[in-house]
């Protein structure tokens, strides 16, 4: 008998992959620009950060 999906831990997941694919479409992280890992690792952050604060946005 199969085992029922874990639905939660599925739609996590989910979550997790298309916030990489909306980062992946700013070019400077998908070619990886930067030189150094703090550099890096900071636009990283910044890019991130964007994506969050676009969330408040028209949220009424």
């Amino acid at each position: 008998m199969p085992e029922h999906p874990d639905y939660r831990r599925y739609r996590d997941r989910n979550c997790v992959e298309r916030m990489f694919g909306k980062l992946k479409q700013q070019r400077r992280i998908a070619t990886r620009y930067d030189k150094t890992d703090l550099s890096f690792d900071s636009f990283l952050n910044l890019a991130a950060a964007r994506l969050w604060l676009k969330s408040f946005i028209n949220t009424a």
